[in-house]
């Protein structure tokens, strides 16, 4: 039988036999020397923690995952389907002119969707603003959440923004619009300003949100149905929970692109905007429904002017006018531990209202985002996928497809390959003793997109050697102004899009898990907000590449992207294989204690 055992009431630092009562002498780990009645949560309670040579030697698991993250997943899935099935016909809308004699932009079998007709290059702008706008609003809504209403009630109002943005959307593709194609492109335009406000609000929220329904923060010891004993890590928990997140967005992301470009090609540009709107209705619903149901973290107030008070003081005496000794001073191992309340002999200042182990939170929060600051060379190669890759579908034989239906594999890939990463390929890495750890995937992320960006730049090549008119192969027509495509199979685009949706699981997904991980408990929108900011800069860098992104320099762009993500991919592992090396104690700190600063907002709606 099992050995299992339980905390004393009377003794929380012992550990007793569950059936013998006797206590247990192990050799315990520092952490575990930490334990007291704090311990005793309800969540913790009865569990068997294990020791330092444990900690070493047994293979480690993750968790069962909550019902309620699996709701907020549904959440997430209408939201991205209403978000990557609107936005997968931009191109098309604002690259293509309305088809002669059109009132809704269909371009049916033979023909090419279109509406406005402002070129590539303006297609290439618009969609690039557009996610710019997408990942900077994160920051004000993370701190509207941090600070004021909490995550729950900064979702409910970024539902009710992004709703009107679809709206509005829709009313630039109706008949009687559509057909003044400066008119409509206003329209658009305001519809792109206000569901990206709604999508920030809602971005920076819903992904700590998840990862909250798991409750659980420490190792802990179970044995398996076969008598194996294993660790059961909350971090690689939280790393599942963000693996089956990502799926449920790329199930959204697919049936809304698949339907929506057919939607698109066969009845008009007015039905791929409704369809996603109906579907985003799904929200509200979903979030009325599981209002009780949600573990939700209550706003703490403005801890974010509080952390850079810390830092401020923290850097104290450590400038220097020499940049390489400033550097290492603001760097060093023991930059933070001056600020920690402990060290204080006299009054602590006012607005020192934390612990030490907040200290050692932050400590980790910056380290984080000191990680993100290398993402968006990352997000200038994957933005390829929104735009470029798009285009170069229409340059090539697509036998009757609609050429923005090929983006498709990419989320098809990730819907397939994700549980057999899960279930698959990374049990079999931790069977093999392999550490896969999250900044080696993220490594791994930056040589997938590189390889992705290969192959895309391969194909143009080709495309421009085969096409009628090589170097114009975007503009190429006929006498009577058909399109004239280069032979090659559109479906031989298929590599890039399955190397980027491996890069994704490995970057993507994992900054997710990194983000939440590694943020302090009260500034989780915060971090996750500085992580999706990242596509933000991405996107902004990307307007600097828009004179490679038309004819006949499309080769060097996607040249260009590869030598930047592998380039990047080498300097980042030497910049954080240091930090690799301390992924499990930061990963199990203590827990901080942080006195509430001002009046926030976490009732349910």
């Amino acid at each position: 039988m099992d050995r299992h055992v339980f905390i004393s009431l009377s003794d929380p630092g012992t550990r007793l036999d569950w059936f013998t009562g006797h206590p247990i002498t192990t050799k315990a780990s520092a952490v575990d020397e930490k334990l007291s009645i704090e311990n005793l949560d309800g969540i913790h309670d009865a569990l068997e923690f294990p020791t330092e040579e444990e900690r070493e030697t047994l293979r480690r698991v993750p968790d069962t995952v909550p019902w309620s993250a699996y709701l907020i997943a549904l959440i997430e899935l209408a939201e991205r389907f209403s978000f990557y099935g609107s936005s997968v016909v931009f191109t098309n809308f604002i690259q293509q002119k309305l088809p002669p004699g059109s009132h809704t932009g269909a371009g049916f079998t033979h023909g090419q969707s279109g509406a406005l007709g402002k070129g590539q290059r303006a297609s290439t702008g618009l969609t690039t603003f557009y996610q710019f706008w997408c990942y900077v609003t994160p920051l004000l809504g993370a701190y509207i959440a941090d600070t004021y209403l909490g995550r729950f009630n900064t979702i409910c109002i970024a539902v009710a923004i992004a709703l009107l943005g679809h709206i509005i959307l829709i009313v630039s593709a109706v008949p009687g619009v559509i057909e003044n194609s400066d008119g409509a492109l206003v329209v658009f335009i305001i519809a792109l300003i206000v569901m990206g406000l709604g999508t920030g609000l809602f971005k920076s929220n819903v992904s700590p949100l998840i990862a909250e329904q798991y409750k659980r923060t420490r190792l802990f010891v179970i044995t398996t149905k076969k008598g194996e004993r294993v660790i059961v890590d909350p971090a690689m928990t939280i790393s599942r929970v963000y693996m089956y997140f990502y799926f449920f967005i790329n199930i959204g992301a697919l049936v809304g692109q698949v339907g929506m470009t057919f939607s698109e090609k066969y009845v008009g540009f007015w039905l791929a905007y409704t369809l996603p709107t109906i579907i985003f209705l799904l929200c509200p619903i979903a979030l009325f429904l599981g209002r009780n149901r949600y573990v939700r973290t209550p706003p703490t107030g403005s801890i974010l002017l509080t952390a850079f008070r810390l830092w401020r003081y923290a850097a104290a005496g450590r400038w220097s006018l020499n940049p390489v000794k400033m550097y290492r001073q603001l760097t060093a191992p023991d930059f933070w531990e001056n600020a920690k309340p402990s060290k204080f002999t006299s009054e602590k200042p006012k607005w020192m209202t934390f612990d030490d182990q907040w200290v050692d939170e932050v400590n980790r929060g910056f380290k984080a985002c000191a990680v993100f600051c290398w993402y968006p060379i990352y997000w200038l190669a994957y933005n390829q996928l929104n735009n470029n890759l798009t285009s170069q579908a229409a340059t090539m034989s697509t036998h009757g497809l609609p050429n923005d239906v090929l983006s498709n594999l990419d989320p098809l890939a990730l819907v397939i390959f994700i549980p057999i990463c899960d279930l698959i390929i990374y049990p079999a890495l931790r069977r093999g003793g392999l550490n896969f750890s999250a900044l080696r995937k993220i490594t791994a992320g930056f040589f997938a997109g590189s390889a992705a960006m290969i192959w895309a730049a391969v194909v143009q090549h080709y495309i421009y050697k085969t096409n009628p008119c090589h170097y114009s192969a975007a503009t190429c027509k006929d006498a009577d102004q058909n399109a004239l495509v280069s032979p090659l199979n559109v479906w031989i685009q298929t590599g890039s899009y399955v190397l980027i949706a491996f890069s994704e699981i490995f970057a993507s997904i994992t900054g997710l898990e990194y983000a939440f991980t590694k943020a302090p408990g009260n500034m989780r929108s915060l971090v996750m907000a500085v992580y999706l900011f990242t596509s933000a800069i991405a996107a902004a860098l990307s307007e600097a590449f828009v004179s490679l992104s038309s004819d006949p320099l499309l080769v060097w762009n996607y040249g260009v992207m590869a030598v930047l993500a592998s380039v990047t991919g080498v300097i980042f592992w030497l910049h954080v294989r240091k930090l690799d090396a301390q992924e499990d104690r930061l990963n199990n700190l203590a827990v901080n204690r942080v006195e509430r600063t001002r009046g926030g907002v976490d009732a349910g709606l």
